[in-house]
């Protein structure tokens, strides 16, 4: 099953979409984050979605992000990606022991949430933007200290997420060693729909990992193309992890991390040691596809100037 969260008419509705792209809005249900809240709910739904009635075509509504997310973290599974962007941010070839030991993430910003179609401004202050072409699970129900194979039944469905990447501001933040602030803030696509897991478990090879073609694609000019069955960890495993000595909730996203070859512009200049293609620019349109999810496009817009914060200032160390 696919949903959709889209506007239509000045309201905000959610929806079953059927193959030839007809949404069948659900009754009285405008978040599908509230309703991944309520528990049982989806799982109706999975029964008696041929019942909904039909509504408008896809092509006659704004089409929103799926969800609202809780949180949102994201993975770096992909070592083929963690080699070329490594090289791009300082020059060091191969990848840092420690990645293999854990799947790491980060938490970014639930409240920069785009969806499939927007336009996305420039963060403020950055000139070098990237696209990060990733595949997101959604959790649809709680828990905590699980075991991957436990873990599988927590995870409702997934979507496509674009981690826009400000990377002239994330590689001077990092310096400072508490990992990506700015660079990471100010924009996350997801979209089209959310698409339940049980749709996508033909895909599964024999390792557990889901075998999607992955494509990214910058003014209509292909520059990456991946399998999702490259990541290093299952999402299970990634649930898994998320959820050790803490919970993850209904709505809670968790990216895979970017894909090789080209995933994303960074991994194309560590390899290549030239910033080829361009970083990204107002006027740039960059369409991710992703087998069996649907493809997201979005267009880049000039952004707000920063405001001025000072620099620190050297204090005094008194003591009371």
């Amino acid at each position: 099953m696919r949903l959709a969260t889209y506007e239509y008419r000045d309201r905000r509705r959610v929806a079953v979409v059927d193959e030839d792209g007809t949404l069948r809005p659900l009754p009285g249900v405008s978040s599908l984050t509230g309703l991944l809240a309520e528990g049982g709910g989806l799982s109706e739904l999975l029964d008696s979605g041929d019942d909904v009635p039909a509504g408008p075509h896809v092509s006659e509504v704004r089409l929103l992000a799926p969800l609202q997310p809780p949180t949102v973290r994201d993975f770096v599974t992909f070592e083929e990606h963690v080699e070329g962007v490594r090289r791009s941010v300082d020059g060091a070839a191969g990848v840092p022991e420690q990645w293999y030991a854990a799947p790491t993430f980060y938490f970014t910003n639930p409240y920069a949430v785009y969806g499939p179609c927007d336009e996305i401004p420039m963060p403020p202050g950055s000139s070098v933007l990237d696209f990060e072409l990733e595949v997101a699970a959604v959790i649809g129900k709680e828990g905590r200290d699980l075991t991957p194979e436990r873990a599988r039944e927590h995870i409702v469905g997934y979507t496509i997420l674009n981690d826009w990447s400000a990377r002239d501001l994330q590689s001077a933040e990092m310096r400072v060693g508490l990992g990506p602030c700015k660079g990471k803030d100010t924009a996350t696509t997801l979209g089209p729909y959310l698409v339940t897991a049980d749709e996508l478990e033909p895909r599964r090879d024999a390792d557990g990992f889901l075998r999607l073609g992955l494509t990214a694609a910058v003014n209509g000019e292909v520059v990456g193309k991946d399998l999702l069955s490259n990541m290093s960890w299952t999402f299970e495993e990634m649930v898994a992890y998320a959820s050790r000595g803490t919970w993850v909730r209904p709505g809670d996203v968790l990216g895979s991390g970017t894909c090789g070859n080209g995933g994303c512009l960074a991994e194309l200049w560590g390899v290549r040691g030239e910033r080829d293609p361009a970083p990204l620019g107002p006027g740039d349109t960059v369409t991710l596809t992703v087998e069996g999810l649907g493809s997201v496009s979005n267009t880049v817009v000039a952004g707000p100037e920063p405001l001025p914060v000072p620099a620190a200032r050297r204090r005094p160390r008194n003591r009371p």
